[in-house]
């Protein structure tokens, strides 16, 4: 009896405790975490992430994607950021851009704080501030994380979304994020920027489905060909054809006149359960911003490291 009140007992405590590091851990993300160990940390990613969208509009649309791979993928953590790893990944390799840009970003924060802001942050602010360089939203970034030190290209194939899913699996790939049908809308609104490949829109403009503006597809198959391997392959093409380095809601107008340019783009508004919500973010470009905000700060809180867990990497592209 005495063995089995101990064992009662301990159990209890072990649980206690696994729920008060839990809650510790939770409480290290922070959006003043820096104040007091690096100041100028965040003000210093912004002008490098500043400088970079202003010498290439598309490159916000890059930081935003770069983010969102990264959290989609053992959690926030950099890890797309490891050479040999997630970077080689179907939905990344050819495709996944700006490691130059977080690169820059840290190796001037290490200047002025040597081993104490996490690449996973740089990479968390870098899409906020990317956000705000080209129009978009701001929102306060809980900061805290640490750096992976594992990445793995057949995990980011398994997890990551395909331009060539259908409804259902996109919003069950979120779910399990802990992120909403509304959350997944409102994210894939971030395609009001930047551009694709050819390869990832020619099924979609050359089979004559019934879901893509006619004059729409003409338009993209001039410089689209029809089957791979020739020349203009890696053409590119602008998600939004409107304003393309622009952060508004014409992403969702064009859906609603079948003129998305990837299939998981018009799947969105296509007869099915979302339907209503890019009807209503057609409609507010405050509703989509702020619920785009309210989404970011949500999936910017997927599987952080914090505590010991990870390290602070010195070079992101490595283990230290």
């Amino acid at each position: 009896m005495r063995n089995s009140f101990i064992s009662h007992a301990s159990t209890a405590t072990v649980v206690f405790l696994l729920l008060l590091l839990s809650t510790t851990c939770k409480a290290h993300l922070s959006s003043t975490f820096y104040d007091q160990n690096c100041p100028n940390g965040l003000s210093t990613i912004r002008n490098a992430i500043r400088t970079a969208v202003s010498r290439e509009r598309r490159m916000a649309a890059s930081l935003i994607r770069l983010h969102f791979h990264d959290c989609f993928v053992q959690g926030c953590d950099a890890s797309i950021l490891l050479e040999d790893g997630e970077r080689n990944a179907v939905q990344n390799k050819g495709s996944a851009r700006g490691y130059e840009v977080i690169d820059s970003a840290k190796a001037q924060v290490e200047k002025i704080c040597p081993g104490v802001v996490s690449c996973a942050d740089i990479l968390a602010v870098a899409a906020r501030d990317a956000s705000v360089a080209v129009g978009g939203p701001s929102w306060s970034v809980k900061l805290g994380r640490r750096d992976s030190t594992t990445a793995s290209s057949s995990l980011a194939e398994q997890e990551l979304p395909r331009f060539t899913d259908g409804l259902d699996s996109l919003i069950s790939r979120f779910a399990t994020k802990g992120l909403s049908a509304r959350d997944m809308v409102a994210l894939s609104g971030s395609h009001t920027l930047g551009q694709a490949q050819c390869s990832s829109f020619r099924d979609r403009i050359y089979n004559n489905a019934s879901d893509i503006d006619v004059g729409f597809a003409s338009t993209r198959k001039r410089r689209c060909p029809a089957t791979t391997g020739k020349p203009g392959d890696s053409n590119l093409a602008p998600l939004d054809l409107v304003t393309p380095n622009s952060f508004d809601n014409n992403y969702f107008k064009n859906l609603l006149r079948k003129k998305g340019l990837l299939q998981s783009d018009q799947i969105l508004f296509s007869g099915g359960s979302t339907d209503s919500i890019v009807s209503e973010y057609s409609r507010s470009p405050a509703t989509f911003k702020s619920d785009f905000a309210s989404a970011m700060i949500k999936m910017g809180d997927i599987g952080p490291l914090t505590g010991s867990a990870g390290q602070i990497r010195r070079i992101c592209s490595a283990i230290n």
